[in-house]
């Protein structure tokens, strides 16, 4: 057997020997205890590198009481904004050095989030980010026990747990606010399933704007995020359009961008143009809807910022127990493309509400 074979991997008390200090001083640096010196830090910490030195886990574990692993609790993951804002979470983890565990929940109860949170707990997570798009699975999860820090995404901000959403009803407004500029006299809404707090908010944001406008309130139609809800909904809005009188839609704001795209081909099909007949816009900012034909006028969610906020907050509840409940509010952009302003050209505006993450306590 040659030499390389017999060779053992470099352990603790190899990293002490050769930096000249103690292996409790080993161990607090791979802790990063604030109670080292920074010259016997930076010569531990050259002995790991010249040892090729890798610290187990496990015993790591032991000493921090940390696992370096977080939970997340999500649902509806096929949809492009969950699926998104995981991917964000999941980025962010990784770039504080943090693992990430997903439970993917099937049906939003409170026992099936109860179950989700003790399998996580099973599995020494430090912290967990629930993503909780329906307002009763919030409220489940406040009645819940928390044997450690939780923060929500796109929850809402109503109840008293920390967490990170988008400013849905901002969006709303502004998308609404942006087709009336243009002279429609009227703008119809495809929402999304009532039961969703994003759905709400939009929905909400949408009605204040027309009320604020002086114009009535047309009864909105509701779809299920998908393109062929969209298309149905399409289909209701050029046969009101053809019909022609005073109330007849001129734009329309569907609540995500799959119904967007399905509003989108029902018109073409009905011989409806776009946006000259009727404008269309939608909300995610969807990559493919910028090659649609027209590209479509749509609300950005900037799912990284969500991301890297949601960790941010929770690693902070982890740092600092008894760090008093936060809520962070992201502004989303509007982007305006040709199927409302009937340019090919793609502009994006700030909401008046600022672009820059903004927290309260």
């Amino acid at each position: 057997m040659d030499e390389a074979g017999d060779r053992r991997p470099p352990t603790m008390a190899d990293v002490a020997q050769v930096a000249g200090v103690s292996h409790q001083t080993v161990s607090r640096v791979l802790s990063d205890h604030p109670n080292v010196r920074e010259a016997t830090r930076k010569r531990v910490l050259q002995a790991i590198a010249e040892l090729g030195y890798r610290p187990n886990s496990a015993a790591r574990t032991l000493v921090t009481r940390r696992s370096r692993t977080l939970g997340v609790v999500a649902a509806n993951t096929t949809l492009f904004g969950p699926a998104s804002i995981l991917a964000g979470l999941e980025r962010a983890a990784r770039q504080e050095d943090y693992l990430v565990a997903s439970v993917g929940l099937e049906e939003l109860t409170e026992h099936a989030l109860g179950k989700a949170l003790e399998r996580l707990g099973t599995w020494g997570v430090d912290g967990v980010v629930v993503m909780t798009p329906h307002r009763h699975t919030v409220a489940a999860l406040a009645r819940l026990p928390q044997p450690f820090p939780i923060v929500t995404v796109e929850g809402g901000h109503d109840l008293d747990v920390p967490g990170v959403a988008v400013d849905q009803f901002a969006g709303a407004r502004a998308i609404t606010e942006h087709l009336l500029s243009l002279g429609r006299t009227t703008v119809w809404h495809v929402a999304g399933p009532g039961e969703w707090i994003e759905a709400e908010g939009r929905l909400q944001g949408w009605r204040t704007a027309l009320e604020s406008a002086g114009l009535p309130v047309p009864p909105h139609l509701t779809g299920d995020w998908s393109p062929a809800s969209g298309h149905a909904a399409g289909r209701q809005v050029a046969e009101a359009f053809r019909a022609g009188d005073a109330s007849r839609p001129t734009a329309v704001f569907a609540a995500n961008d799959h119904m967007a795209l399905g509003v989108v081909r029902a018109l073409h099909e009905a011989g409806v143009r776009m946006p000259e007949d009727v404008a269309v816009a939608g909300f995610d900012d969807l990559p493919e809807g910028a090659y649609i034909t027209p590209p479509l006028t749509t609300v950005r969610q900037d799912f990284t910022a969500i991301g890297r906020a949601g960790i941010d907050l929770l690693l902070r509840l982890i740092d600092e127990p008894g760090t008093p409940v936060s809520h962070v509010t992201i502004a989303p952009r509007l982007v305006i493309r040709a199927s409302s302003a009937g340019r090919s050209d793609q502009r994006s505006e700030e909401l008046r509400t600022s672009a820059r993450l903004q927290m309260s306590e």
